[in-house]
């Protein structure tokens, strides 16, 4: 095995085997596929022999590639804790600041606060990730990240902003052709918007009394955004955050007494990145922005 290995060479190693794919691989590192593949046949020329198997779903790691992997993934944690330092060392005011949400809260809650910082802080750079996967601030893939739970990763600094209450919302036409529930138990009569395979509608309405399984709700997605545009043109009832719901001209309010559980918000960077002039900056507006939708 030849041992001076480069480390552009072991990147894209590392993203074929995550990705299972040299094309999965090509969009992640934003690399041409002939290149990514330049680069793994190089590595197998060093290495000496194949790196992946290929099966009908994409690229498995190879025994060699097995036996790599430990050592590359080892590597890439120390290329990123480098990154991480230097990054924190940065003081400039102008650059970049990556932050990741939920698909949701990308849409409907932060476009107007990052609105603002482009015109408060037009020298800052903003990168939205809207993404319902927890991304890894130790690896940078992200400056700052939102959260609906508290992130336990050392060397983070979390703060929790406040909760996002929830309410139950219909549209007009539909409470003009099906009539508006009264009681909570009432929701039995109507259509109700549900998600597929995710089981949390169905836990809370088990909680509340209600056996009910996933057919008994008419509509289902587990994507946020769908969820809410299904509330919205009218395809039953459903739950949303009250500081969207509020805004939307589209649709009512319902059984406002309903006891229903809030999302916590939690705020969260690298404590090498946090304090950094121009993630500080962008960390205090989505705090601010956030603050007065928040119970």
């Amino acid at each position: 095995m030849d041992s001076d290995l480069d480390w552009t060479l072991l990147r894209a190693f590392l993203a074929v085997a995550e990705a299972g794919s040299l094309s999965g691989a090509a969009r992640a590192l934003q690399q041409s596929q002939p290149t990514l593949g330049r680069h793994i046949r190089t590595l197998e020329a060093k290495t000496g022999g194949p790196l992946f198997e290929r099966h009908a779903r994409g690229l498995t790691l190879s025994d060699l590639g097995q036996s790599l992997l430990p050592g590359a993934q080892a590597m890439q944690a120390g290329a990123k804790q480098i990154e991480l330092a230097a990054a924190g060392e940065d003081m400039r005011a102008a650059g970049p600041v990556r932050i990741t949400a939920s698909v949701y809260i990308s849409v409907y809650l932060l476009p107007p606060i990052l609105a603002g910082l482009r015109q408060s802080d037009p020298e800052i750079e903003l990168e939205l990730v809207p993404s319902d996967r927890s991304e890894n601030l130790l690896f940078h893939e992200a400056d700052i990240a939102l959260r609906m739970y508290r992130p336990e990763q050392l060397d983070m600094i979390t703060r929790k902003l406040g909760d996002l209450p929830l309410g139950f919302y219909a549209t007009p036409d539909y409470l003009a052709r099906r009539g508006t529930p009264k009681g909570f138990h009432e929701l039995k009569d109507h259509d109700v918007v549900g998600y597929d395979r995710d089981d949390r509608i169905l836990k809370g309405f088990r909680a509340a009394g209600f056996e009910v399984s996933r057919d008994w709700f008419s509509t289902r997605t587990d994507n946020q955004v769908a969820y809410w545009e299904l509330t919205c043109a009218g395809a039953g009832i459903g739950l949303g955050q009250m500081a969207v719901g509020a805004r939307d001209p589209r649709v009512r309010q319902i059984l406002q007494d309903a006891a229903l559980p809030a999302l916590p918000v939690w705020l969260t960077a690298h404590e090498h990145l946090r304090h950094t002039p121009r993630v500080a900056r962008v960390w205090d507006a989505l705090s601010a922005g956030l603050r007065p939708l928040l119970s």
